[in-house]
């Protein structure tokens, strides 16, 4: 019996080994946000090695992590972008799977923005108007120390006389996107906590500050977009009073179309993201799983050529996609982790 239980064991061992040596090609989901980062390199790769291009799918961050550790072998996915860091959570769910051997690789800096269509006059709002538009609850009156009632806000005038005389309606992602959770924390949460009574909660009830802070409204005013952030452009050209929510590669990308909110009086450009001095920045990121290096072709140089200075660096490809490099230091230190295919250290 117990050598008819390791010959299965064995067997299944070599029916996994032989079925990754099978596919020949990388499989990367993930986040929306990096998507356009990865599918410049991986036409890149295609084109100057001698593997084939690798498949990306834009998943979300969330979605894109849950299929990565949900296991070993070829039909699971050999790479992870992600708009935010991956959780602990995340990593245990990945462990408990069997994914193991994780790489974590910081490919850059990002900035969220508010942006609508150039038809419309652009506008500067703070991150406290930005919690009072878009909080699913919010102080009576936006005043400090009032009760939390449910929002009440139906324009941004109704916040402030200096915001447009418009029906709130924001365009964004879903719960699954890494750019939602950026932006749930950077932005609603920054904001929420200009409020002294609100940040206080987090020292009595994590649990409770955390649904005050990062809530968004449900009642219409913000609106789930899905998943591609180029059909939110496209809805802002249609529709000059809404505002959108995306990476600001995409506004970049179509600079002719939309602009961005200033949002503290700062301006989402480059050198202001780069800089750390736009208030709802973050940094991207990819996971590599590391059972599947030698087991699938070109994980490893695939790496390396995200992580070389003609991609990733100051003058590279994807910072003409958008891409705010990292520092010099950063980078060299990340890159030598990364194709050294170092374990995560949360």
């Amino acid at each position: 019996m117990i050598k008819k239980t390791l010959l299965l064991s064995a067997m299944a061992s070599m029916a996994m080994a032989g079925s990754a040596l099978a596919r020949d090609q990388i499989n990367i989901v993930g986040s929306s946000t990096v998507y356009p980062f990865a599918t410049v390199v991986a036409e890149k790769f295609g084109k100057t090695t001698r593997f084939k291009t690798p498949k990306i799918e834009s998943t979300g961050s969330g979605g894109g992590l849950k299929l990565f550790c949900a296991g070993v072998g070829v039909q699971h996915p050999d790479i992870a972008n992600a708009s935010r860091r991956i959780k602990k959570t995340e990593v245990e769910r990945c462990a408990n799977n069997g994914v193991k051997g994780i790489t974590e690789v910081k490919i850059g800096y990002d900035g969220i923005v508010l942006a609508n269509s150039k038809k419309a006059k652009p506008i500067k709002v703070t991150l406290r108007q930005l919690y009072l538009a878009l909080a699913k609850q919010v102080p009576e009156r936006g005043k400090d120390g009032g009760k939390l009632i449910a929002n009440p806000f139906k324009k941004w005038s109704d916040i402030d006389p200096s915001l447009p005389n418009a029906a709130i309606e924001v365009l964004g992602p879903p719960p699954t996107s890494g750019t939602r959770d950026a932006f749930n924390e950077l932005a609603i949460e920054g904001g929420c906590k200009t409020f002294k009574s609100l940040k206080a909660v987090k020292k009595q009830d994590k649990k409770k500050y955390k649904a005050i802070c990062r809530g968004i409204r449900e009642d219409g005013a913000y609106i789930e977009a899905g998943e591609n952030d180029n059909l939110i452009v496209q809805k802002l050209e249609a529709n000059p009073n809404a505002f959108g929510v995306f990476g600001y590669s995409f506004l970049d990308q179509n600079a002719d179309k939309v602009q961005g909110s200033q949002i503290d009086n700062v301006e989402p450009t480059f050198e202001n993201i780069s800089a750390q001095t736009y208030p709802v920045s973050r940094a991207l990121f990819f996971y590599v799983k590391t059972a599947h290096v030698g087991r699938i072709a070109g994980i490893k140089e695939f790496v390396s050529e995200f992580t070389s200075d003609k991609a990733w660096g100051p003058e590279g490809y994807l910072a003409d996609r958008g891409l705010i490099p990292l520092p010099d230091a950063e980078r060299k230190k990340v890159r030598a982790a990364s194709v050294g295919m170092v374990n995560l250290s949360m």
